[in-house]
């Protein structure tokens, strides 16, 4: 059972990851990504998901150096961006990446969009840099499961994780159900679906129930399903609020009546129709 902030999934190759961290999709270079990972630190997480794509890798680099948590508990996630996918692309892109979070090693590098044509080559890249110990794990984002298949008929090394638009009105059982079976983490992003459902009756039911607010049951829905989850904020209460869900259970019922909430829509892009 899931009690506590400091509590990981196990990824396929023996890898603690948090299955609580910070996303910082939008959070602005600088003051703000910084103050952002510091509140989150001070909460307790020790779990940030950047990307090349979001433009604040330095200021994240920044934090970490500024942490007084050592370097070795904490998890970092970034991204090769679709326009340099390919096999030296994603090396170049990568040691960039590196530069600027300056760190000696990434936790987590993941594809960001699987870009038709593109993203074995891009995998291969990940291979290598698995295999010189430059990460400690690799993965794919928003990888339907036609996907993960076609790609794991050629790799090496299948994915340790698969970072897709996962919230109450998208809740993706085919693919979740797939990852499980194949061992590979499912990490949700936009697990809040942007705030657009909390005042969806049903959560708001549940909320009451449990004196949490409906953010909090959608992130305990979340984990309770084996799902790392990534929820973004740059508020300090909000970042505080996300942490909340550890000292509550959901029931089956609870579950069961979340996952009827779904109706297959996304807020973000369809990976299978994205203008890559």
């Amino acid at each position: 059972m899931v009690t506590s902030i400091t509590d990981c999934a196990t990824l396929h190759n023996g890898v603690k990851m948090p299955l609580l961290g910070l996303g910082v999709y939008k959070a602005e270079d600088g003051k703000e990504v910084e103050e952002a990972i510091h509140y989150a630190i001070k909460a307790g997480y020790r779990s940030i998901d950047t990307a090349a794509f979001y433009q604040n890798e330095a200021g994240v680099g920044n934090a970490i150096k500024d942490s007084e948590v050592p370097r070795e508990e904490l998890f970092i996630t970034t991204k090769v961006w679709n326009s340099d996918q390919g096999y030296e692309e994603t090396l170049a892109a990568f040691e960039e990446s590196r530069r600027k979070l300056d760190l000696e090693y990434i936790d987590l590098y993941l594809i960001h969009w699987p870009v038709e044509g593109m993203y074995k080559d891009t995998w291969r890249a990940l291979e290598k840099l698995y295999k010189d110990g430059l990460v400690k794990a690799i993965g794919v984002c928003n990888f339907q499961v036609h996907h993960l298949k076609d790609l794991m008929e050629t790799c090496e090394i299948k994915p340790m994780v698969n970072q897709v638009e996962f919230h109450p009105r998208l809740t993706q059982k085919e693919l979740l159900q797939y990852c499980k079976e194949q061992q590979i983490q499912l990490e949700a992003w936009s697990p809040l679906m942007r705030a657009k459902i909390f005042d969806n009756p049903v959560l708001c039911e549940i909320a009451e129930k449990h004196g949490k607010s409906p953010a909090q049951i959608i992130l305990r829905w979340d984990v309770q399903h084996g799902v790392v989850t990534i929820p973004k904020s740059v508020k300090e209460h909000r970042v505080n609020e996300n942490a909340g869900i550890f000292d509550f259970t959901l029931t089956q019922e609870e579950m069961d009546k979340i996952d009827g909430l779904n109706k297959n829509e996304r807020v973000g892009p369809d990976p299978d129709n994205f203008s890559f």
